[in-house]
């Protein structure tokens, strides 16, 4: 018997709000925003995701042993060009996207985490 269950992924970040506008835009939700430091994606397909204001945040790197990334999010599209075009015009930034043989991208949302996507 498991213990707890998943409640949500949390991402720090300098500016919550914006990058819930980012990931609403990606996997749908409503932004839930106390006002305060943290804000929760509601509604989205999935784990829910919130975001926490971290002063002095320093995004991770990819690929690097310095700052190393942590986790990152697999995020499944139908069409990975469409979709690469689409997280590009909200502000992401390609990490290694070279391969167009392979069935994933890698990208950095706007405040640096990494994430991918693949395709279903």
């Amino acid at each position: 018997m498991p213990i707890a269950t998943l409640g949500a992924v949390v991402l720090d970040c300098p500016d919550p709000v914006a990058l819930a506008r980012f990931y609403a835009a990606v996997i749908g939700g409503t932004i839930k925003d106390d006002g305060g430091r943290w804000v929760d994606l509601v509604d989205a397909p999935g784990t829910p995701l919130a975001f926490q204001a971290a002063p002095g945040f320093v995004p991770p790197q990819w690929p690097g042993a310095d700052g190393s990334q942590q986790f990152h999010l697999d995020l499944t599209v139908e069409d990975l060009d469409a979709a690469e075009r689409e997280v590009l015009a909200l502000g992401a930034r390609p990490l290694d996207t070279e391969d167009r043989k392979r069935s994933f991208r890698v990208y950095a949302d706007p405040a640096g985490h990494p994430f991918c996507l693949c395709a279903c």
